[in-house]
């Protein structure tokens, strides 16, 4: 018996479909270690779920993104972030929320956020905002200057930035894809590890001199 060829692109599209939904979840956190007896188990990929029963408003609700966060550090800048941990009822939901300031030629240095798209609008000053993308894009830098009512995206996984070019203190607010975005800032973690790397390693792969990488590691030592 002949098959109709609408039966087997109808069968196609739902193996497709199938496979497409049995895909593993997304990384809620920076790893979740697989454990064999149930009983040391404690953590699970994201947080435990609460009678829905038992939720009220205050699970759904912060207050204080009205106030400014503190810039006096090298960086001169401040993230104040609302995510899973502040607002219990963001668990599952797949978003978060942040408020960065500025100060004059303050910024949040080169980071990347492993778990979330970044979708920022610029309140007040003005900022010069940017991502490079892959390796396989060949490290193409996107940049723009924003201004009050802009907006920028930096894509999910990409190393991005943002400085405050003006004389005057800067704002931003911006949306993250997870509960749980992730952040890794590239000199912290590059130069401050713990342990640290060796400084041999990260000489050759900066192409700097050994004892330079050894003054870096002083300074970002946690």
């Amino acid at each position: 018996m002949r098959v109709p060829m609408s039966l087997v692109l109808i069968t196609i599209s739902a193996l497709v479909i199938s496979f497409a939904e049995a895909s593993d979840p997304s990384p809620l956190q920076d790893f979740c270690v697989a454990i064999g007896d149930l009983k040391n188990g404690v953590f699970v990929n994201g947080k435990f779920c609460k009678d829905p029963k038992q939720a009220k408003a205050e699970d759904f609700f912060y207050s204080g993104l009205n106030q400014a966060g503190t810039t006096n550090n090298r960086v001169k800048s401040n993230v104040t972030t609302v995510n899973v941990d502040q607002i219990p009822g963001l668990n599952t939901l797949g978003i978060s929320l942040v408020r960065i300031d500025y100060a004059p030629y303050g910024q949040n240095p080169p980071h990347t956020h492993p778990r979330a798209t970044e979708i920022l609008v610029l309140v007040e000053g003005t900022l010069y905002v940017g991502f490079v993308s892959s390796n396989q894009d060949n490290n193409r830098l996107f940049a723009k200057v924003l201004n009050p009512g802009d907006v920028f995206v930096f894509p999910i996984g990409m190393i991005h930035f943002q400085v405050n070019i003006g004389k005057t203190p800067a704002v931003a607010f911006a949306g993250l894809s997870s509960q749980n975005a992730g952040v890794i800032t590239i000199a912290d973690t590059v130069f401050g590890s713990t342990p640290p790397i060796n400084p041999d390693i990260l000489a050759q792969a900066f192409q700097l001199d050994v004892n330079v990488v050894k003054d870096l590691e002083a300074k970002f030592k946690n």
